[in-house]
């Protein structure tokens, strides 16, 4: 028996769980981002400070931020080793709510510790307490439990044995890891219990492979055996089962085309002759036209977004869909046939059931078509400048900020021309780091991925903010690659605190700021739907009283260099040209100030998103949109 705190207890706990997956074992928990406020600092801190093992302590500057780098960096590790989190009672705690909601969504895992209110009230309400009158047992933390697969709070000191024990079953279970919030009273953390020496052993946790079930198999293989045109969509399942390889190989053999998700995207090569790349609302030409004409999809580790599926109006209204996947409430989407198993393993063991079968897709020459299109296409992205004949890609507005934006900066880069010059030059194992706004669309479309695990996208609950922390994350986990973060003007503003974190670890990130002056996906969307532009661009008040003046001219340049970082203004491709070189040869964390034409990101390629539109407006295009938002909807699935 050992007598200690509770705060040491999860200290010394933390520091002897290992993770062991396909035979080879690793330490899970790297170490504890923390930012110290009263309500954490002498229970969790006193113990980490006297005694933190070999776990390492991070220094966060923003809650949400830190709790954004650790999922990177489990991310990057493949789920197989984190950094856990720590933050004070009240704001500090509610802050690492919306990284919960990030990292459950995306079933990445995510060990948050945030202070609680005193156990024994005696204090109550204590600084930073949120009181509610009808219960004094809620505080702020409770807004966690809808974000986080396992919830708990610690008002006695033995609970933490139970509870970390769930937390670690949690955080290793392939089908349904996520954020675990374990709420710590503030005077529990120093209280002291008689621990037993067993809860301290060495621990070993198998992440196993679920075998699939052979009449499960069986199933879906009698399905795609009779299938003329089927389509293989592969998700973040095939990632983490590192099934990448077992994809193309069943691709290659049964002569059937596959299309990646954000999820999916590097964990199998773009460079394969039967990839056809990004797929759905994001999604390129090739994938899509492929999509629309196929008569069974195969998800594999997908959940099938709306995006994914085109707001389920991509696939034909008779198609059939089969999915692998670890999760059942995944694997039952689209009224599907299902195999809920390991990705890779139940890719090998329908290769085996099809090859028993003699199955071929019969696809000629399609997919090769589809993807000279797109290669075309790709050309003319790449080429894509400002100059005589110019017509934007995304025409909403364009007359009056293109011309503005031209005599504010003198810069006439596209983000199309930008991204490939980018993709080209950079090593090809460098790690992409984005999340929100136009650049994912761009990104899924047009990014090239040759070098496994280097698309690190976070679109499953595309959370602004995300970038900067991730690539600080990606970088933790991936030290000797080159990490690029590609983030747009207003994610840089909404959150880079941990940029400075970059700096005080010795951790050089890349971070390629797209600046088009406002959220100008939104203002896309906003105004192809007959809404008017309405603070989705960075404009000044005008005399009017409305957001409509002029643009604001920001030097994000001059922000990142007074926290230490190597800058480059970047307006022509020679200056990007320069500063992608000069980047390389730095130490220290860089930016690039990117300015690029308002309204030339990518768009459309045949599919489409159901949002709420209007149903009575005064405006016609209001009308239209809505009227045009009704033809499409009847057309999708309604399940």
């Amino acid at each position: 028996m050992s007598i200690m705190t509770t705060g040491q207890a999860i200290v010394k706990f933390l520091d002897n769980q290992y993770v062991s997956f396909d035979g080879v074992e690793n330490k899970f928990v790297e170490g504890i981002f923390t930012i110290f406020g009263h309500g954490i600092v002498c229970g969790l801190g006193q113990a980490l400070d006297e005694n933190p093992g070999s776990l390492k302590v991070f220094q966060g500057k923003n809650e949400q931020g830190m709790a954004h780098a650790a999922t990177s960096f489990a991310k990057q590790n493949n789920r197989r080793k984190i950094i856990a989190c720590s933050s004070s009672i009240g704001p500090g705690a509610a802050n690492m709510i919306t990284a919960a909601a990030t990292a459950t969504v995306n079933n990445i895992p995510l060990l948050l510790f945030p202070a609680d209110a005193f156990g024994t009230r005696q204090p109550d309400p204590v600084l930073q307490q949120f009181e509610q009158s009808y219960s004094l047992a809620v505080t702020t933390n409770d807004a966690y439990k809808p974000v986080c697969r396992y919830w708990d709070r610690i008002t006695r000191p033995e609970q933490v044995m139970s509870a970390l024990m769930n937390a670690m079953r949690t955080l290793t279970d392939t089908a349904n890891c996520g954020a675990v919030c374990i709420a710590l009273c503030q005077d529990v953390e120093g209280e002291s219990y008689d621990f037993p020496d067993s809860f301290f052993v060495k621990r070993v946790h198998k992440i196993t492979r679920i075998t699939p079930d052979a009449e499960e198999i069986a199933d879906i293989a009698e399905i795609i055996a009779n299938a003329k045109k089927p389509l293989l969509i592969a998700g973040g399942g095939v990632r983490y089962s590192e099934a990448g390889e077992a994809v193309e190989a069943f691709a290659e053999k049964f002569n059937i085309p596959f299309a990646e998700t954000q999820s999916g995207k590097s964990a199998v090569l773009s460079s394969h002759p039967y990839n056809l790349g990004g797929v759905g609302v994001t999604g390129n030409l090739a994938a899509n036209t492929i999509a629309k004409e196929a008569d069974v999809i195969i998800g594999v580790g997908t959940r099938f977004s709306d995006f994914t599926t085109g707001s389920k109006s991509l696939f034909r209204e008779d198609v059939k869909v089969v999915t692998i996947n670890t999760d059942r409430f995944d694997a039952y989407k689209l009224d599907a046939v299902k195999c809920v198993a390991d990705a890779k393993k139940a890719v090998c063991a329908l290769y085996e059931a099809l090859e028993a079968k003699g199955y071929k897709a019969p696809w000629t020459t399609e997919i090769a078509d589809a993807k000279a299109a797109w290669d075309e296409e790709m050309k003319r992205l790449a080429a894509y400048s400002y100059g005589e004949g110019f017509e934007p890609l995304i025409k909403a507005r364009y007359e009056e900020t293109i011309p503005e934006f031209l005599k504010l900066y003198g810069s006439a880069l596209t983000q199309t021309q930008a991204l490939a010059y980018i993709r080209a030059n950079i090593a090809p194992d460098a790690i992409a780091v984005a999340a929100a706004g136009s650049l994912p669309g761009c990104m899924q479309r047009m990014w090239t991925t040759d070098a496994r695990y280097t698309y690190n996208m976070e679109y499953g609950y595309s959370c602004m903010g995300y970038e900067i922390a991730g690539a600080l994350g990606s970088k933790l986990a991936e030290p000797d690659r080159e990490v690029y973060a590609f983030c747009g003007d207003g994610s840089y503003l909404m959150l880079h605190s941990e940029l400075v974190t970059s700096i005080q670890e010795g951790k050089k990130i890349n971070v390629l700021l797209f600046d088009n002056a406002g959220f100008g996906c939104i203002n896309n969307l906003q105004m192809s739907n007959g809404i008017g532009n309405l603070a989705t661009e960075f404009r000044k008040r005008d005399e009017n009283g409305n957001l409509l003046g002029d643009i604001l001219p920001i030097d994000f340049a001059m922000c990142a260099a007074g926290y230490g970082c190597k800058t480059y203004r970047v307006r022509t491709m020679e200056d990007l040209a320069f500063a992608l070189e000069d980047a390389k040869k730095q130490t220290v964390s860089t930016l690039l100030d990117i300015k690029v034409l308002p309204k030339t990101m990518t768009d459309g390629y045949g599919a489409w998103w159901h949002v709420g539109i209007a149903s009575t407006s005064g405006k016609p295009s209001v009308r239209n949109a809505y009227n045009e938002k009704e033809k499409n909807l009847s057309k999708a699935r309604k399940y």
